[in-house]
């Protein structure tokens, strides 16, 4: 899922300045290896993840090669983390959104219900509340809220009352057990026909509210808009709809900047165009998907920085 560049150019950067690039979601490097596979020596990667075990994994990696940076932060921090390496503007970002499967894989975070482990789903397990502590002692409304709004869960009042009966709640099949019980008896499916487990959307809007996912997307979109060089671009894959929408809508404000009253009249050379959104979203290819179930729900979009 690499989009092609619009004048066929190499990731090294047509102008003299230092190429320098970041991916705000390390993980386990994935992504950060494959750049450096095609960044020339003098480049720089500036790496970012809110992971400490991911963190680690990317300082063992930096001692590899000299050209990665890593840090430990969120979206939000992503301009004092910038600010603090000296960097004013860079040549690309790339952002992969979402649970990482290192993460789902380790039931001990909590995160997944094919496996028990305790009610964690924090992204930094040095700070912030658990899943467990917000289900624990929310309003049963605000259950209702989150589960509506980041699940799209339409069983949403049912699965709050049965949390809220089942107090306290501490393990990730506990949790799957009264979310599949609170609903009726016919299976979910998704959008390619597949059957859902009953606890998905629950798991997803828990998690997204925990660690306070939608927020940092937006927070970080603007930032990172802001510190690409002309012709640098922005790349980010999401998982679903509601991540692919918040991309999708900022994306179009960013490529139209501040919007004009109508009937002013300005000559179309006058308006001034910040961004352009690069081709149409690219999804991952039958082989891709059959190498890596988890990319099925994957979509790329790509922003380029005009001026």
């Amino acid at each position: 899922m690499v989009p092609e560049r619009s004048t066929g150019e190499d990731l090294d950067a047509a102008d003299c300045v230092e190429p320098i690039y970041v991916d705000a979601t390390y993980g386990r490097g994935g992504h950060a290896r494959a750049l450096l596979k095609r960044l020339p020596a003098a480049a720089r990667l500036i790496a970012i993840d809110r992971d400490v075990a991911a963190v680690a994994a990317g300082q063992d990696h930096a001692e590899e090669d000299s050209r990665l940076t890593i840090c430990h932060g969120r979206f939000s921090q992503l301009d004092p983390v910038l600010d603090d390496l000296g960097i004013a503007h860079v040549t690309g970002v790339m952002m992969d959104l979402g649970v990482s499967s290192p993460q789902l894989d380790a039931a001990e975070r909590g995160f997944s219900f094919r496996g028990d482990g305790p009610l964690d789903m924090r992204m930094d397990q040095t700070q912030g509340e658990t899943a467990a502590q917000w289900l624990n002692t929310a309003a049963e409304d605000r259950i209702v809220h989150v589960l509506k709004t980041l699940g799209e869960e339409r069983y949403a009042r049912r699965i709050a009352r049965a949390i809220k009966a089942a107090r306290p709640l501490t393990s990730t099949l506990e949790l799957a057990e009264i979310v599949s019980r609170a609903q009726p008896r016919r299976p979910q499916r998704s959008k390619q026909g597949r059957t859902k487990h009953a606890a998905t959307r629950a798991f997803q809007a828990v998690r997204m509210h925990v660690n306070d996912e939608l927020g940092e997307l937006e927070c970080a979109l603007q930032t990172l808009f802001d510190r690409l060089r002309p012709g640098g671009r922005l790349a980010i894959i999401t998982f679903h709809s509601l991540e692919d929408r918040t991309v999708k809508l900022s994306f179009r404000r960013l490529a139209s900047g501040t919007p004009l009253p109508r009937r002013l009249p300005v000559r179309e050379s006058e308006r001034q165009q910040p961004g352009k959104v690069i081709g149409r979203p690219i999804r991952a290819s039958a082989a891709e998907v059959a190498g890596n179930p988890r990319a099925r729900s994957a979509t790329l979009r790509v922003l380029e920085r005009l001026a």
